[in-house]
C-alpha cells in the first residue's frame, strides 16, 4: 500500500494519541457514511476530539469544516493537523479547537440537504 503525505501526518497523530493514552480510530467512509467527518476520532480524558488531518498546504472542504464546528459546539475539541502544528497534540489538557483558522464553515442555507 502507497504511503501519501496525509497519511505519514495520521501516523504522527496516532503516535501522539496513543503516548497521551487516548482511545483513537480511523473514521473511514462509505456508502452509509456521514461526508466530512473527520478523519480521526478520538476520547482523551472523557473529551471527544475530532481531527482532520492535512499535508502540506491542503485545507479542510467546507463541509469538513462544518463538521468540526459541531463537534466544538456540542463539547468536543475539533482539530486540523498537518505536518506544521503536530505539537498541538503534546498538550491536550490545554490545546483549543483550531479548525477557525483554516476557514469559515458553511452557511446553514449553503449546506446540503443531507447534512
Amino acid at each position: 500500500m502507497a504511503t501519501t503525505p496525509e497519511s505519514k501526518v495520521k501516523a504522527k497523530v496516532h503516535a501522539k494519541l496513543k503516548k497521551a493514552n487516548a482511545y483513537a480510530v480511523n473514521y473511514i467512509g462509505g456508502q452509509f457514511a456521514n461526508n466530512g467527518t473527520p478523519d480521526i476520532l478520538a476520547c482523551y480524558r472523557s473529551r471527544f476530539v475530532g481531527i482532520e488531518c492535512k499535508a502540506g498546504k491542503n485545507k479542510p472542504t467546507q463541509l469538513q469544516l462544518r463538521n468540526l464546528e459541531k463537534i466544538e459546539v456540542a463539547g468536543g475539541l475539533a482539530l486540523v493537523i498537518n505536518e506544521s502544528n503536530l505539537d498541538l497534540l503534546d498538550n491536550l489538557d490545554t490545546v483549543q479547537s483550531n479548525w477557525r483558522e483554516f476557514g469559515r464553515p458553511l452557511a446553514d442555507a449553503d449546506t446540503p440537504d443531507d447534512f
